[in-house]
């Protein structure tokens, strides 16, 4: 009988996981990540990337490359107006009022964009497992609608796997934990802070029985809200130095970007770090490299109005 795979399809970053004996194992993706950014992208020579090689190329091929696609998940044109204005790819009115990509003049839904991160996710199990993987279980956060978990597992089909069940994300946290093996009756939290979306769940355990109480949040807070404070803050010494906005400059800005998403990395586990990005732009007196040390401390204070 062939593995289940689990796959947590997040705004951001998606991760797909198998049981090996009794334990989950988070299956390492071709780049050696343990997540994969949940982004779409196509280039100009027609070739179509998905996870790192997308974000990569992201700053400098906007228009073509998609991400935060699970905020379009199953909602119709008008539930999405706001979020129109946060990406700079085209999201239009399809069938049935419902929100669809366009690309080159094709029309993509949000599941067949959240398939081919899917389609990812299973080929990297199946490399690990040396076999097919057609089943899995998807994670939804537990304010999807009906319509959203629908278009969820339509994105699991639409990628060859038959989705066996779809399970909320603070669920999914509290079995991690192993709260269901204790038999008792629990009221848990579950804070849930990811790359795109903040959210709090109170979940009611017992008989190893899992029911949402209540969940809320904001669905514009999250790690890139992080990552984008550092970008200001480098950019702004830099001009303060050289009187060049690198905001302007593409390529520069998606360097500053990687960067400042490995400062932040780096800050968990050191108290400063330095940020070296040589060759960053050029004047007409020669190149310009970027130096800039960064303390926790100065990140805490960037960032403190976030958190708090």
């Amino acid at each position: 009988m062939g593995k289940i795979i689990g796959i947590d399809l997040g705004t951001t970053n998606s991760c797909v996981a198998v049981m090996e004996g009794n334990e989950p194992v988070v299956i390492p993706n071709s780049e050696g990540g343990r997540t994969t950014p949940s982004v779409v992208a196509f280039t100009k020579n027609g070739d179509r990337l998905v996870g790192q090689p997308a974000k990569r190329q992201a700053v400098t091929n906007p228009h073509n490359t998609i991400f935060s696609i699970k905020r379009f998940m199953g909602r119709r044109i008008d539930e999405v107006e706001s979020e129109l204005s946060e990406v700079p790819y085209k999201v239009v009115r399809g069938d049935n009022d419902t929100a669809r990509v366009e690309i080159d003049g094709r029309l993509y839904s949000p599941p067949e964009i959240s398939a081919m991160v899917l389609q990812k996710m299973k080929k990297t199990a199946e490399e690990y497992l040396g076999q097919e993987v057609t089943e899995a279980v998807i994670t939804v956060p537990a304010y999807f609608n009906d319509s959203q978990r629908q278009a969820t597992k339509d994105a699991g089909e639409i990628a060859g796997l038959t989705v066996k069940r779809i399970i909320n994300e603070p669920t999914a946290a509290a079995l991690a934990y192993g709260l269901d093996k204790k038999n008792k009756e629990q009221l848990v939290a579950v804070y849930d802070l990811g790359g795109g979306t903040f959210d709090i769940s109170i979940l009611q355990l017992g008989d190893g029985v899992f029911e949402v109480k209540s969940t809320n949040g904001d669905t514009h807070l999250g790690g890139d809200d992080f990552d984008q404070r550092l970008i200001d803050y480098l950019a702004d010494e830099f001009k303060a130095q050289e009187g060049i906005d690198l905001r302007n400059d593409p390529m520069a800005l998606q360097r500053l970007k990687e960067a400042a998403e490995k400062a932040k990395i780096e800050l968990s586990s050191s108290t400063s770090t330095d940020v070296n990005l040589p060759f960053i732009t050029a004047t007409q007196d020669g190149p310009k490299h970027l130096n800039i040390n960064i303390t926790r401390s100065k990140f805490e204070q960037l960032i403190d109005d976030l958190v708090e």
